[in-house]
């Protein structure tokens, strides 16, 4: 495996870990799960700050969606196929910016 390819992987992992850890603690906060219609919540500001928790955990709101739509809706193939590869994408894109944050922090090498 290429160091690309490794890396790709690792930011893959920690941005679905990232996305896992911060809807359950809204989760754990909020006794409820966390979902998209946050942004149609309350006044602006707080829709405003659902914003940036929402880009880091929307992998794992979609996977959520898409694995209850499969059991309740019996969702077709091409439809799961198709969030899950967006779901992946979003979340490698979102660790390897936080990998990128870490990394300018200094905290790891």
């Amino acid at each position: 495996m290429s160091p690309d390819a490794l890396n790709s992987l690792f930011a893959l992992c920690i941005g679905f870990a990232l996305a896992g850890a911060l809807t359950s603690g809204y989760q754990f906060m909020m006794q409820r799960p966390a979902a998209f219609t946050l942004l149609h919540e309350g006044v602006a500001p707080r829709r405003f700050a659902a914003v940036p928790f929402l880009v880091f955990a929307a992998p794992f709101i979609i996977m959520r969606n898409t694995l209850m739509g499969i059991q309740i809706e019996r969702r077709r193939f091409e439809f799961v196929m198709m969030a899950t590869v967006i779901a992946g994408f979003w979340s490698m894109m979102s660790g390897t910016f936080f990998l990128m944050t870490l990394r300018a922090a200094g905290v790891i090498a």
